[in-house]
């Protein structure tokens, strides 16, 4: 423990030998210095080693009244008690002279209580500085009072004009208890002082509000006024959240707010205190409504766990190179044709990432107008001047080469790449490779490349992946579905997912939703996947040359069995073959 340090301004010479004696002999462990002077004098002394760290000052009488008003430290009154008054009167009572007590009201105060206990009727004469003293004794003198009971201060002048004086002095046990006390509030100043510099430290690191939370979850520290009961109920629910020393960042969001909250547990004096910092968010509604997106850990989180790659195991393959490329937060591109998944790779690097409890921060650059553009660069706001938190472009193929290369320009300029986590996901034609001006982008940038294969290159994973699938299916539409029947799996295997998982999830979601028993039969795959084949064909064809312009989807499906049946001569059998339908599924179609 930090050695305490007291300082004695004695009023005369005996007190301040009695003050180190009791301190040599009561209290070793306290640095005590004492010094001698009385009332101005004891004044300059404390001014002048103002300096010298001391905790405490210790001091009596009229001494200590002054120091109370000139010195900045807390000063204890080394007080007299009843037993040091009563002494000195029964000494007084030896003498047949008329005398009084004279004296600060350290003295006068327990003289009263005294002499009303025991009935005495003493004359009693307080006074509050020097220049009050001489003038008092001056007008007992004419009231025929030749002894005084007095301090040291009164004791002098008395002693010029004559008087017979007998000085009060502090006993040991006054001493004593001046010193525990002297100890008691050196011990709670030092903790004070200690607190306000812990908070000032906290306020001096954050950037705007800190709220501080002790151990009990009660509000002990505020910069505001005044804090909405939502968001301090909100950061009380998020104290479990924070580890020792941990510094967390998320977001807090309600209708009308947004704000970015930076969070801490910190230790003082051996009690753990929570300290939440926060501002407006970097982003506002509009920004958030021009293709930028916030989210926190427990939001990516949720969002992921619940996704298809999850459900079904198909992120396992990926999970060690994830785990590996998220370790080192190096700008990641993702290659992958459309419904890949790579918007959920993008959690999973995040979820993975050192920056994992900081915001996920999504640019949608499909959906990113010239207004939300212009925030990203021109806005102090900005997501790209954060530190540590993950940014996602979204499909950055969409980006025109001109800001392609602001991104890049404006990204070496400020060191983006040192102080977030970024990655950027591109879709490719199924050569998987990206545009020129990508490859270009990437080298550029330092990405590593992260290629997604598509679903049909995985085709002996899919009965797994569809069974995991729909068991969480039976659970959300309270289905029992077993399985697929044989014949029915071998055409999902088969078939070629132009939009992979996509495509692959809507597909069995559609299958169990029509399911009527434990099993999907093979004629409810052959016909959604018909009216999958049959879109596809339809958003591939020119659309000036589109003869399904115009059309349901169920005047699509007829108009394409009708010319295959056509092509084939009015035979159903060979008709349904090259359609890869049964012919009684042919037929229900055709009636």
């Amino acid at each position: 423990m930090e050695e305490i340090r007291i300082l004695g301004i004695a009023p005369f010479e005996s007190i301040r030998a009695a003050m180190e004696r009791v301190a040599r002999e009561e209290f070793p462990a306290v640095r005590f210095e004492a010094y001698t002077g009385d009332l101005e004098e004891g004044v300059k002394i404390a001014q002048r080693l103002s300096k010298e760290n001391y905790d405490v000052v210790i001091s009596r009488g009229g001494t200590a009244e002054l120091l109370k008003k000139e010195t900045t430290l807390p000063v204890v009154e080394i007080t007299f008690s009843v037993y040091d008054i009563l002494r000195a009167i029964k000494m007084a009572e030896n003498y047949n002279s008329l005398y009084a007590i004279v004296g600060f009201p350290s003295i006068t105060g327990p003289a009263h209580t005294l002499c009303d206990l025991l009935r005495f009727n003493t004359d009693i004469v307080t006074v509050h500085s020097e220049a009050e003293v001489r003038s008092a004794l001056e007008r007992l003198k004419l009231g025929g009072y030749s002894m005084v009971i007095c301090d040291n201060v009164t004791h002098s002048v008395a002693r010029e004009l004559g008087y017979s004086a007998f000085l009060i002095t502090s006993g040991a046990e006054s001493l004593h208890a001046a010193f525990e006390h002297a100890v008691d509030i050196a011990k709670e100043y030092r903790r004070m002082r200690r607190k306000i510099a812990f908070l000032q430290n906290a306020v001096r690191q954050s950037r705007g509000n800190v709220l501080v939370f002790n151990r009990q979850k009660e509000l002990c520290y505020t910069t505001e006024d005044s804090v909405p009961e939502k968001i301090r109920d909100y950061f009380v629910q998020r104290i479990g959240d924070l580890g020792s020393g941990a510094v967390r960042q998320f977001l807090y969001t309600d209708e009308l707010t947004y704000l970015r909250v930076t969070a801490q547990a910190m230790t003082f004096a051996n009690e753990p205190f929570y300290v939440f910092c926060y501002t407006q968010t970097i982003l506002s509604r509009k920004s958030i409504n021009a293709g930028i997106y916030l989210y926190e850990h427990n939001e990516v989180q949720h969002l992921f766990q619940d996704s298809f790659l999850s459900i079904s195991g198909a992120i396992r393959p990926l999970e060690k190179r994830l785990s590996a490329l998220a370790a080192t937060a190096q700008p990641v591109l993702i290659l992958g044709e459309p419904g890949t998944g790579k918007q959920q790779i993008a959690k999973a690097l995040y979820l993975n990432s050192p920056y994992n409890q900081n915001p996920f921060v999504v640019i949608n650059c499909t959906t990113l107008n010239e207004k939300g553009w212009e925030f990203l660069f021109n806005s102090p706001s900005s997501p790209l001047l954060e530190n540590h938190i993950t940014l996602y472009f979204q499909d950055i193929g969409k980006l025109a080469y001109r800001n392609l290369q602001e991104l890049l320009y404006y990204s070496n300029q400020i060191s983006l790449k040192t102080r977030v986590f970024l990655i950027f996901s591109c879709i490719v034609s199924p050569q998987n490779v990206p545009p020129p001006a990508i490859q270009s982008f990437s080298a550029e940038m330092g990405c590593v490349g992260l290629s997604v294969i598509p679903l049909r290159s995985r085709a002996d994973e899919i009965p797994s992946l569809a069974n995991l699938y729909l068991n969480s299916l039976n659970d959300s539409l309270g289905k029992q579905i077993i399985g697929l029947a044989p014949n029915a799996m071998d055409q999902l295997i088969h078939y070629s997912w132009p939009d992979n998982f996509t495509e692959f999830k809507a597909v069995l979601s559609e299958l169990a939703a029509l399911a009527s028993s434990s099993y999907i039969l093979n004629d409810s795959v052959t016909e959604v996947l018909l009216k999958e084949r049959t879109l596809h064909h339809a958003e591939a064809a020119p659309s000036a040359e589109n003869p399904f312009s115009g059309k349901t989807l169920e005047q699509i499906i007829s108009a394409a069995i009708n010319q295959t049946l056509s092509d084939c001569g009015g035979n159903q059998t060979l008709a349904a073959k090259q359609l890869g339908i049964s012919r009684s599924t042919l037929w229900r179609h055709l009636n």
